[in-house]
Parts: structure tokens; sequence; C-alpha cells
């Protein structure tokens, strides 16, 4: 029981640091993307299995140090976290290795999980990227970089490297078919799979509507 309530507590205090750090985020990497990634990831745990004490504290952290907010630094805000908490080092280490798991990295790119809460964690970031919300989501982080939404002249690539998808500067209707529409067949769990599918058909149906329009057919 002392170990549950213990648990509890550094998911609390992580939730509470977390919230604090991503107070200001404007790029769609905000505290509410986390808390739907946690909530989602919790939801797969309970189809799918997994600790879900790793689950939750990888979840919480796991833009902590993503590149695409400018953590690129050789210190790890992840690692410094896990040292101020009563965490057991095991915990620490599993948690650190489901994070370096779960960002995509091109499309081109195989991103292999190691464990069943890798597959989770990284199914519910991905989940959070696709259907009516993914969709509000790229066009935020479209806007936030300066980015055009769209160019008939500027074709979507498929990367083949990590280094070639983070130096993008792409429109943002390019990165449905540079990432989003490829995360479908992308998810490991058998739940995330099936969410995935009706959020997929959405961003068609919304990609049918945007070019009609961009075409002035509608």
């Amino acid at each position: 029981m002392g170990s549950n309530i213990q648990q509890k507590e550094l998911i609390s205090a992580t939730e509470n640091f977390i919230k604090q750090h991503f107070a200001a985020d404007s790029s769609e990497h905000d505290w509410w993307h986390i808390h739907r990634v946690r909530n989602m990831a919790v939801h797969l745990a309970e189809n799918e299995g997994g600790d879900l004490f790793r689950i939750e504290m990888a979840a919480l952290l796991h833009d902590l140090d993503d590149w695409k907010l400018g953590n690129e630094e050789n210190s790890s805000r992840t690692k410094s976290w896990l040292e101020q908490i009563s965490i057991t080092k095991k915990d620490a280490d599993k948690i650190e290795q489901i994070i370096e798991q779960v960002s995509f990295k091109g499309a081109g790119v195989e991103t292999k999980t190691s464990s069943l809460e890798a597959q989770i964690v990284q199914d519910a970031d991905r989940l959070d990227a696709i259907g009516a919300i993914g969709i509000a989501r790229t066009f935020a982080y479209g806007g936030n970089k300066g980015r055009l939404i769209h160019h008939p002249d500027i074709e979507p690539k498929l990367h083949n490297s990590f280094e070639e998808y983070k130096k993008t500067t792409a429109p943002t209707i390019n990165h449905f078919y540079e990432k989003l529409l490829l995360l479908k067949d992308r998810m490991n769990t058998k739940t995330a799979q099936k969410i995935a599918e009706e959020r997929h058909v959405f961003m068609e149906n919304f990609l049918a509507q945007f070019f009609s329009e961009w075409d002035c057919k509608k």
C-alpha cells in the first residue's frame, strides 16, 4: 500500500511540475496535450496492460526534452527531474527508455519500441496527432513556426532520416502526408488501432473538403 501511495504522490508532483513548465507554451505542446496523452495512455493500459506507474510518468514527461521545443541541449530535464524525486533507479531508467521511443522521426525512419509501456505511450502521443484535435494542433504548430498553410508547388517529402525531418519548413498541409496520414498503420496496440481508424477517416474528409475549397469548387 505504501508503494502505491508513494507512486501517486510522485505522479502528482510530476503533474504539477509539468503544468508549470508548459503553462506558456503556444506550439500545441501545452499542458492540455500532455493531459490528453496521459489520459489516453491510461485508457490504453486499461485494455492492453502494462506498468501503469511508468506509463503515467512517461506520458507526463514525454515532451520535456522534445527537440521541437528547442530542448536539444546536452543536459536532460527529464533525468534532472527524476533525480530530484524519490524514485527507484530501475523505474527512472525504464521511464527514460519509454520517452526515448515515443517520437516520430520521419516517414522512412523506423521507431521501434522495446516494451508494452513504450508502445502504449507512443500510441497515445500519436493518437493526439490525428483526428480533429490533431488537425487543430497541426495548424497551431504551423502558425507558431510561421509556416504557410499550403503551397501547391511544394510537394510533400517522405524524410529518410531524423535530421532531414527536423529541418523541414514545408507548409502545414504537407505535414498530413509526411506524418499524420501514416500514423494509423503505425499504431502498436489493438485499442489504439481501432481509435485511429475513425480519426484517420476524419482527416481524409477534411483534406478532401480543404482541396475542394482551395480549387474553388465549393
